[in-house]
C-alpha cells in the first residue's frame, strides 16, 4: 500500500460564509449532495463534535461510516476519517472539506489522503474523486448559484 492523495475543488460565486452555511455541517452532507443519503449520528453524538460518527444507509444497509476528526467553523473546514471502508479496500483514509475566499467568491476543496495499492487508484479516483467529490461540489455550486 502506498500513500495517495485525492483532490477536487470548485469556485462558487458566493461568499465563503454562505457556502460554509450549506456545506459546513458534518451531519448535513446528504442535504446538498445528490448521491449521498441522509446521515444519522451514532450514540447521540453532537453533529460538530470531534469523535462523532455519521452513518449512511441505503435500503437499510450501512454503506459508509465516517468519524469527525476536527471541525473548525472559523477556518471553514472539517476533517474526517472513513471507517470500515465498504466500497473499496483503502486504508488510513482521511478527508477534508474546506471553504476559502476566492476572487470570484469561494473555493471549496474536498481532499483526502489514503493508502491503497497502485491497481486500486483508478477506482478510488472514479468512485470518490468523481462520483462523490466532483458530483457533490457541482451540486453545491448549482444550489448556491441557482438562487442568485
Amino acid at each position: 500500500m502506498h500513500p495517495r492523495t485525492l483532490v477536487r475543488s470548485v469556485v462558487i460565486p458566493a461568499g465563503p460564509d454562505a457556502v460554509w452555511a450549506v456545506a459546513g455541517g458534518f451531519a448535513t452532507l446528504g442535504d446538498w449532495h445528490p448521491h449521498v443519503p441522509p446521515a444519522t449520528l451514532e450514540d447521540g453524538a453532537g453533529p460538530e463534535t470531534p469523535g462523532a460518527v455519521r452513518v449512511f444507509t441505503a435500503d437499510g444497509t450501512v454503506v459508509a461510516r465516517e468519524r469527525l476528526l476536527a471541525h473548525d467553523p472559523a477556518g471553514r473546514r472539517y476533517r474526517y476519517a472513513l471507517l470500515d471502508p465498504l466500497a473499496l479496500p483503502v486504508e488510513e483514509y482521511v478527508a477534508t472539506l474546506a471553504v476559502a475566499p476566492h476572487l470570484e467568491g469561494a473555493q471549496v476543496s474536498w481532499s483526502a489522503a489514503y493508502r491503497a495499492p497502485d491497481a486500486l487508484v483508478p477506482r478510488v479516483e472514479a468512485l470518490f474523486g468523481d462520483g462523490v467529490y466532483a458530483t457533490g461540489l457541482d451540486a453545491l455550486r448549482e444550489r448556491l448559484t441557482s438562487t442568485r
